[in-house]
């Protein structure tokens, strides 16, 4: 391709909706346009990544046994009603009604389709196993829209669904995708590491992320440093430690802490450390109102205790809540003598010894709490956040800390939507069983913008080879030198013809400008040609990764780029 022809709208200047790296210069170097909050056009080099990132994740999916098939973006709101996922998926499930009234949504994912398709025409266990997947557009509607292809309302993935007899079977499939996922995410050039996560309103009992290391990253993960271990921070979990065992337990007491309302100023006046302190966190619920129970030198995690509730919603309860429920401002709640309210407490308030609570009055707390004697536990569960530096669950080693960008997730389902949706198949003596399910998706336009995180500099992108637009851009000092643009042209045709993906920037531009764009755009090579090309028949070549220039002879110029391309992968 000729750049004169090619729909390329590079822009100077960074639009100011941009945030993060990849939406800044995914922008700038013409990959995509915003046609609305969250909704993005992919020009014609963005739709190149595009489809070289799609088509690594068709050739390991098909490696494992996948089969490609396309499903439909408009989904019944039957499907949904008999999943139970209708009310269950929030203001997110973007819905609407058709002609004649009838409830459809825009499909934020396909459990339902697929289960109900595979129960309809699945009926031996000699039809299983099944890996069915499908490349299409999703849509989700989110409140807060950002950081361009990381969170959008409509973006590209790639699902895929494991139907297996039983557990044995779903563990063959699981391990086949956590493969598959490992090899898509290192052809396509990136850092990343599996982690353990929560399943989120998708369900299941197991489920791993693949995050992209980038400093960019909303999610934080949490990874040792001397094993393979690493996890969400939203599911790191680890052993309670009974740091106050065996102490005698005194007798529990009223003290008064005048203005002593954070666990800051309650350590300080009372002159005791931030583990000693219950703090008491009253939430509501779509069922009921209750109280959480950490450590003072530990925060809540809010997804554990969604899990441990079971609820639909949770939400920190206001002031005006807090007062009717405890009797006593923000800051003076506790779970003693805290009548009609059921408790969470967490593994470490169980062995705690002579804690301090609030005394669900104002300015006033207790001292020598003792969880089981002063008051009950509704619930004893792990919802707290574990922190870097904290020891390893599985080694000696400690937890590090990094930033995360998701870009796939990989689910164990178990019978979840096959029991609820009655996808069956009779096994070997003829009995009715419910279907094992995995699910496995891959956000294709975050892969994307992921790569764009990791490997930039001040002047753009630097494509990984595997994904790039283009692999070589081919670039005439002045193309009003006939010579120079006739060399170029051989250039340009003998690259291409060896198979080599090459465009020749054939614009009446200053030399500046040709490499300004090159550079923004993120070829990992770029061909100078110019007098001396002319003169000595050689060109300069430079590398965009490593940002070293080479003078090459024509002759040797293609094999030494096919070289050099082999070696950046």
């Amino acid at each position: 391709m000729r750049v004169s022809e090619m729909f390329i709208p590079t822009l100077r200047e960074t639009p100011a909706e941009a945030e993060v790296v990849s939406h800044k210069l995914l922008l700038r170097a013409g990959f995509i346009r915003k046609t609305a909050a969250g909704v993005y056009s992919y020009l014609p080099l963005g739709m190149r990544v595009i489809k070289k990132i799609m088509n690594i994740i068709r050739e390991e999916m098909d490696k494992q046994g996948g089969q490609e098939m396309l499903m439909p973006i408009m989904q019944p709101a039957e499907l949904w009603l008999e999943s139970g996922r209708w009310q269950v998926y929030g203001p997110e499930l973007m819905r609407f009604k058709d002609r004649h009234n009838r409830d459809f949504c825009l499909g934020p994912t396909h459990e339902e389709v697929i289960t109900v398709l595979v129960r309809n025409d699945v009926r031996s266990y000699k039809q299983l196993p099944q890996l069915l997947y499908h490349i299409g557009n999703k849509y989700r509607d989110e409140r807060r829209p950002r950081f361009g292809l990381m969170r959008g309302r409509e973006f590209i993935m790639k699902d895929l669904y494991s139907f297996d007899k039983d557990e044995e079977g779903l563990q063959k499939s699981y391990e086949k995708m956590h493969r598959a996922y490992t090899n898509v995410f290192t052809r396509c050039g990136l850092t990343f590491r599996p982690v353990e996560a929560d399943s989120g309103a998708i369900g299941g009992s197991t489920t791993h992320e693949f995050m992209v290391l980038a400093d960019s990253g909303e999610a934080t993960i949490l990874y040792c440093d001397t094993c393979d271990y690493a996890s969400n921070v939203e599911k790191a979990s680890l052993p309670a430690a009974g740091l106050d065992a065996g102490l005698e337990k005194l007798e529990m007491r009223e003290v008064t802490t005048p203005g002593a309302h954070t666990v800051e100023q309650v350590t300080e006046f009372l002159e005791v450390e931030a583990r000693q302190i219950i703090k008491t966190l009253i939430y509501k619920t779509d069922k009921e109102i209750v109280a959480a129970l950490v450590r003072g030198d530990r925060e809540l995690n809010e997804i554990k205790l969604y899990n441990a509730l079971g609820c639909l919603t949770l939400e920190l309860a206001g002031p005006e809540t807090v007062k009717e429920v405890t009797g006593a401002p923000v800051g003076y709640a506790g779970p003693v003598n805290l009548n009609d309210v059921r408790i969470i407490a967490d593994l470490e308030v169980a062995q705690m010894v002579n804690a301090v609570a609030g005394a669900n009055k104002g300015d006033a707390h207790l001292i020598n709490v003792n969880p089981g004697r002063d008051f009950k536990m509704d619930l004893v569960e792990d919802i707290r956040m574990v922190t870097a530096g904290e020891s390893c669950p599985k080694c000696d080693g400690k937890l590090q800390e990094a930033k995360g960008i998701e870009v796939g997730q990989i689910f164990k389902l178990g019978d979840k939507y096959s029991k609820i949706l009655k996808a069956h198949y009779l096994d070997q003596n003829g009995k009715e069983k419910p279907i094992i399910m995995g699910c496995y998706g891959i956000g294709v336009g975050r892969t994307m913008a992921a790569s764009v995180e990791q490997n930039h500099d001040d002047n753009g992108i630097i494509w990984p080879v595997s994904i790039a637009p283009y692999h070589v851009v081919v670039v005439p000092i002045s193309v009003k030198d006939q010579q120079q643009m006739q060399l170029a042209e051989d250039i340009y045709n003998e690259l291409s013809g060896r198979g080599i993906e090459v465009v020749l920037d054939d614009r009446n531009e200053r030399p500046g400008v040709k490499f300004k764009d090159a550079d923004l755009i993120g070829y990992p090579i770029r061909v100078v040609v110019g007098k001396r090309t002319a003169e000595d028949k050689v060109v300069e070549v430079y590398n965009r990764k490593t940002q070293a220039k080479e003078n090459i002879s024509i002759e040797e110029l293609t094999d030494a780029i096919q070289k050099t391309l082999i070696s950046l992968q």
